[in-house]
């Protein structure tokens, strides 16, 4: 259907062999309550084997939504189809939906809105999981404006937002069709730093984000080697875009605890010595380029003491400190000697051939001991320097000098 005026949405569907979940996906727009003149569906069917494509122009010949369908050979990921899709949006705004997932009936009136009375140019609807998990932290306040370093947006990095797409035509923004995963999240941090604002809704459920009974996700195709590549390109577009200093340590959190972590889980240890090398040896250069003690000290304990070991080159202390949180154990939780740090003593825990350092147990941020919170101790007040013996004799002779000159002259 051709499109004769300018929708306030384009929807971009990708979709690849989505049968039958495109059912429920498609149905979910043309029930959208911003009015089926506001709004445009560009869906592209990225080589489908199983009547996608079809059902997709089936759809277009008779929904009151205008929809444009592009059919093509299977590109292998996400990125072209949505790319193709962005090209052709003549929309405000754009919103990436996923062939599997579905809106809430409100989703794009209370969106566009929210952009509208906020001026921001990224939008975060609330997500749910059906049959799977879901982000969360995000979500426990409805706000026009965050502050992207430190709020919880930097945790939920899918593109199945709101963007202007003012914003991606002016910096150029699109999907980089070589990766094969965590595209999304280069995308979405780029609109996020260098948008005019960020808001989230968390008093409606505008998406929601299925689990396909086949277990076929993008998401979870793909070899560890693939996951280092989107991690280490992350990293990168934060180092380009954020100046060193507390904001970009912040953001690099992100990539380190999501991303990079993940990497060095427990489940490391059942796989082959070889593959757990070649791990260290991917990881090697991104620990070297971007593992500073400002990122650390924003890492709870735990967390931070598998990163160091990793930092280290050490598979060793990795293993003990795995099998330690393996084991459900408590650290001992030690303090220093002037009452102002707090330690968990991990494995090797001031243990000299090991060669890590006090400050890589130190509780800096929130942390967790036997199921209690514990938190960076206040900052013990320093006592008054007193005066040294020396100055004080001094002193002493001085005021005694001045009384005895005081008598002599009233004499």
């Amino acid at each position: 259907m051709n499109v004769t005026h300018t929708p306030e949405v384009s929807v971009i569907v990708g979709a690849y062999n989505a049968m039958p979940y495109l059912v429920r996906c498609l149905e979910s727009v043309e029930a959208q309550t911003i009015g089926a003149r506001r709004i445009e569906i560009v869906a592209v069917d990225d080589g489908s084997t199983d009547g996608t494509g079809e059902y997709l122009e089936e759809f277009a010949a008779r929904s009151e939504v205008p929809v444009r369908v592009v059919r093509q050979k299977n590109s292998g990921g996400p990125s072209g189809p949505r790319n193709v899709g962005l090209g052709m949006a003549g929309g405000r705004y754009v919103f990436f939906l996923d062939a599997d997932d579905y809106l809430g009936d409100e989703a794009l009136e209370r969106m566009v809105e929210m952009a509208d009375r906020a001026g921001t140019d990224v939008v975060l609807g609330k997500v749910v999981g059906v049959n799977r998990g879901a982000p969360k932290s995000m979500w426990s306040r409805t706000q026009e404006r965050v502050d992207v370093h430190r709020s919880k947006v930097i945790y939920t990095l899918s593109a199945q937002k709101l963007f202007r797409r003012e914003l991606l035509e002016r910096i150029g923004l699109r999907f980089d069709e070589e990766l094969r995963t965590g595209e999304d999240a280069l995308f979405t941090m780029e609109a996020y730093l260098r948008g005019a604002g960020v808001s989230v809704i968390s008093d409606y459920t505008c998406y929601y984000l299925v689990g396909r009974e086949d277990g076929n996700h993008a998401t979870k195709r793909g070899s560890y080697t693939l996951r280092f590549e989107a991690v280490e390109a992350l990293m990168a577009l934060i180092h380009r875009l954020e100046p060193a200093g507390p904001k970009r340590d912040l953001l690099m959190v992100r990539p380190f605890t999501v991303g990079l972590l993940q990497q060095f889980a427990p489940g490391i240890l059942k796989q082959p010595e070889s593959e757990q090398k070649h791990r260290m040896e991917l990881a090697a250069p991104l620990m070297k380029s971007y593992w500073t003690d400002g990122v650390a000290r924003r890492i709870k304990v735990g967390e931070r003491l598998r990163l160091v070991c990793v930092a280290h080159g050490r598979l060793d202390l990795l293993a003990d400190v795995l099998r330690f949180l393996q084991s459900r154990e408590v650290p001992e939780l030690v303090g220093s000697e002037s009452g102002d740090k707090l330690f968990l003593a991990y494995p090797h825990f001031r243990d000299g051939e090991a060669g890590l350092r006090d400050a890589d147990y130190e509780v800096t941020v929130p942390d967790w001991h036997g199921g209690r919170r514990v938190e960076r101790p206040k900052r013990v007040p320093r006592a008054a320097p007193q005066p040294s013996t020396t100055r004080r004799v001094v002193r002493r002779v001085s005021r005694d000098l001045r009384r005895l000159r005081a008598r002599l002259s009233v004499g």
